[in-house]
């Protein structure tokens, strides 16, 4: 902590810049990092190195290595490279290296050199062979760029929706382009590219050229250009040294710094802060590194080894083959805090606390000097934040200390942002041991997110840590523990070496019924593994059907699936499975399938009822089911729009009935067929449409028509119950308005119906005239009744008291008016007094 500063490289009034060891790297390279292609993901991420071999052994024919390192230099995956030339290497925003190759083929690796897929870059690309390339990221995801033989650009802006583009020709150009660059703006990626003193900009339709903003005269011919990590500033630098720097739009100059250093550097990234108001970039030459902004002064350091700079959202980490150290600009907090002879208030604080440990006075000093000021919420803040960007653990905890010591003389000081901070650096700590190697700063860390933190951990197999982690943040279930389980169970899986039984029940005692793990992808994990038998036995732990089905139809175990449908109870379910059968299986096998299953084999008839019919009529056939025949038949028979067609349809029913020995049935279709007959009789003699009615219909049609001899044969050929002819006709004779022909049928004989209907119709069709020859004929019981609807209320109370029936009384009292039936009212008070009094 004495000696805090001694590494301060300041640049220019404001600025300083430090450069500080992340690891001592573990990897042991033999060869320089020049001899490699080398690749690292930001965000502290992996390192990918293509090593030449046949250097190194001096063979011609020995394979290149493909390896893949932490941070730290931890060997995490490696395989001898057998495919075609690389030409670059870069990785996605989520952690797989893209390897692309001569022929413009782009094979995708995991962090273990597990092959997952691969993409082509198109056949212009294929015929011309690819120069040189370029991995980008926008905010539509990850890209590639490529530069042909041809001197053509070809890019995706997304490699996982591909879309490639061929960028326009540059007029004139016969050689590749000393330099170039991938730039996003407004959306829209473009490509910047440099000839000697020129600049151009292809976009998507042209190709222009562009100066720099106060660019100047004498600058010389481009050799290098660097964008910065968030697409928004642009560096170039020149042969004579010159570097400018300013936005990416090319319409604002920013700074410029002559380095006098004439030779092409190996490379050039910016070093910034977000937010910060410095703007610089680091030049890299073979054993030099310079960092150059908006001062007349840069900063030099001396390199022992080859290195190689990987730009990072708040400075640049630097790679050699012993070392990993991080580059960038000291925050403002921090250098408030630990600038010589600093009178800042957290400054103050920390003084006060470490006087404070020695038992001096000197602490009240301190911390009244900063209370007087009324500076103390402020002093506690930049502690917090200042421990935020230290990487040693020591210098966390002081200022933290600090930090806990100045809050607790203020009153009510809200503890969240300490007991955050407390927890973020805990878990930044924990990955960046050198075993875990991801050396994430917390301006890097908050803008990953912690979620994208698990992710990575996930993705390097880290369960046990990334478990510990979301207990210790108290993230939810789903959000933690559980997610990462599940990936956890996916992993193990894939492991050869245990049997079914022993993965499937390891799986189930660790993952239990935790909330949010669906154990049927985890299923699905297993077969696309080819490990069928272990997928089914991670489903019987599956509680949800609707997940269990969908994959076992997909590893073709149908009858099973059919099994777990049912048990589901849930038909849709069932249906599903059904109709998958069906089309996998041949006609005979799937129905024996069904036969094996009443609750799906009734189901699938209750679809076929309304689908296919004819599929029906075969189920039934199978199952010598006469009687569903005779229905199927009937059923049928309505469909059939000719006479002829269903007479034969009923024939066949008849004979189905016939078979099933239901005589009920066989005489009902009896009966249709002979009336479907004599309906085409009757239509075909009368020339009256007589078909499609029921036999009740025909004879009521037959009334109307004045066909009665007609009527009568059908009441006797079809045995229709009297009661029910009777009805017929009266209602027939009533609508034809044929009231002499009724009154003869009434007197024809006793009607089995009474005579209260007669009234009932006759007053229906407004013909009280008629109704009241009907009435005194109606039986005593019912004569009230049929005198008040005749309106006859005189001879209705006559009856009504003659019964002695209160009831009947109420009724016909109940239709009484004042002024018309005062004496018939005064009649039934008089009898119900009367009655009342027995």
């Amino acid at each position: 902590m004495d000696c805090y500063t001694a590494n301060w490289n300041p640049l220019g009034e404001e600025a300083f810049y430090r450069k500080f060891e992340l690891y001592t790297m573990e990897w042991n390279l033999r060869e320089d990092l020049r001899d490699c292609l080398v690749a690292a993901a930001p965000y502290g991420g992996p390192i990918a190195l293509l090593k030449n071999n046949a250097r190194k052994e001096k063979s011609p024919s020995a394979r290149p290595t493909l390896e893949i390192y932490s941070a730290s230099g931890l060997l995490l995956a490696g395989i001898p490279w057998k495919s075609g030339q690389l030409v670059q290497l870069g990785w996605t925003a989520s952690e797989d290296l893209l390897c692309i190759q001569e022929d413009g083929t782009v094979l995708i690796y995991n962090l273990f050199c597990e092959f997952k897929r691969h993409f082509s870059m198109g056949n212009e690309v294929l015929q011309n062979h690819v120069l040189e390339a370029k991995v980008f990221h926008t905010e539509y995801g990850t890209g590639v760029a490529i530069l042909t033989g041809a001197h053509r650009f070809s890019l995706a802006t997304n490699i996982d929706d591909l879309k490639l583009r061929r960028m326009p020709e540059v007029p004139g150009l016969q050689k590749p382009p000393s330099c170039w660059a991938v730039l996003s703006q407004d959306r829209v990626t473009i490509v910047l590219l440099a000839v000697g003193q020129d600049l151009y900009l292809l976009d998507n339709t042209s190709c222009s050229v562009v100066t720099p903003p106060g660019m100047s005269p004498s600058a010389g011919a481009y050799l290098q250009m660097a964008v910065s990590f968030n697409y928004r500033c642009l560096a170039l630098f020149t042969d004579t040294g010159y570097i400018w720097m300013g936005l990416a739009t090319l319409k604002e100059k920013l700074c410029e710094f002559n380095s006098s250093v004439r030779s092409p550097p190996k490379q050039m990234v910016w070093c910034m802060r977000p937010r910060s108001r410095q703007r610089a970039v680091v030049v890299a030459w073979d054993r030099q590194l310079m960092v150059a902004g908006n001062s007349t002064e840069c900063i030099q350091f001396v390199l022992d080894e080859d290195s190689y700079l990987v730009p990072e959202l708040d400075g640049v980490r630097i790679l050699s083959r012993t070392s990993h150290e991080f580059l960038h600009e000291i925050p403002e907090a921090s250098q408030e805090i630990f600038k010589i002879a600093s009178m800042a208030p957290g400054a103050l604080l920390l003084e006060a606390q470490k006087e404070y440990e020695k038992e001096s006075q000197k602490a009240d000093e301190y911390l009244r000097e900063i209370k007087d000021q009324k500076l103390l919420p402020e002093a506690v803040s930049q502690c917090i934040e200042a421990a935020s960007y230290e990487h040693e653990p020591d210098t966390q905890k002081s200022l933290l200390r600090a930090a806990s010591f100045g809050k607790c003389f203020i009153d009510k000081f809200p503890p969240e942002s300490f007991v955050r901070m407390c927890q973020d650096l805990r878990v930044l700590n924990a990955i960046r041991d050198y075993q875990i190697g991801i050396p994430l700063t917390f301006t890097q860390y908050k803008r990953l997110t912690i979620e994208v933190l698990l992710d990575r951990l996930v993705l390097r197999r880290l369960y046990p840590l990334a478990i510990r982690i979301c207990e210790y943040l108290r993230l939810s279930e789903i959000q933690g523990v559980s997610r990462i389980l599940a990936h956890w169970a996916c992993y193990k899986v894939q492991q050869k070496d245990k049997s079914d039984e022993e993965v499937a029940h390891a799986i189930n005692q660790k993952l239990g019924d935790t909330p949010g793990i669906s154990y049927s992808e985890i299923a699905a994990r297993a077969y696309d593994c080819g490990r069928t038998e272990l997928a089914i036995k991670l489903l019987e732990y599956e509680p949800r059907s609707g997940e269990q089905v969908p994959l076992l139809l997909k590893m073709k175990r149908s009858k099973l699936a059919l099994s777990k449908a049912i048990e589901s109870g849930d038909t849709d379910l069932v249906y599903t499975v059904v109709l998958h059968l069906k089309n996998e299986l041949n006609r005979g096998t799937f129905f024996m399938t069904l036969q094996n299953q009443p609750v799906a084999l009734s189901l699938y008839r209750q679809f076929c009822k309304h689908q296919e019919r004819e599929t029906l009529k075969d189920l039934y056939n199978q199952d010598d089911n006469h009687q569903e025949l005779g229905n199927f038949h009937v059923h049928s028979s309505y469909s059939e729009k000719r006479i002829e067609g269903r007479v034969g349809a009923l024939q066949n029913a008849l004979d189905e009935y016939y078979k099933a020995k239901n005589e009920f049935a066989a005489k009902a279709t009896e009966d249709q067929i002979k009336l479907l007959r004599l309906q085409r009789h009757l239509q075909e003699d009368l020339d009256k449409p007589y078909l499609d009615l029921s036999l009740h219909d025909t004879v009521s049609n037959l009334i109307l028509d004045g066909h009665h001899k007609r009527a009568e044969q059908l009441y006797r050929e079809f045995k229709i119950p009297d009661k029910r002819y009777w009805w017929l006709k009266i209602s027939a004779l009533a609508n034809r308005g044929d009231w002499e022909e009724m009154e003869k049928f009434s007197k024809s004989k006793k009607s089995p119906i009474g005579y209260l209907p007669f009234v009932e119709i006759s007053v229906k069709h407004h013909n009280r005239y008629e109704a009241k020859k009907y009435a005194p004929r109606v039986t005593p019981e019912q004569r009230v009744k049929a005198f008040v609807l005749v309106g006859d209320l005189d001879q209705a109370a006559d009856a009504a008291i003659e019964h002695k029936n209160e009831t009947e009384m109420n009724f016909v009292l109940s239709k009484c008016t004042a002024s018309t039936d005062a004496a018939v009212a005064e009649k039934l008070n008089r009898a119900r007094a009367q009655l009342l009094k027995k």
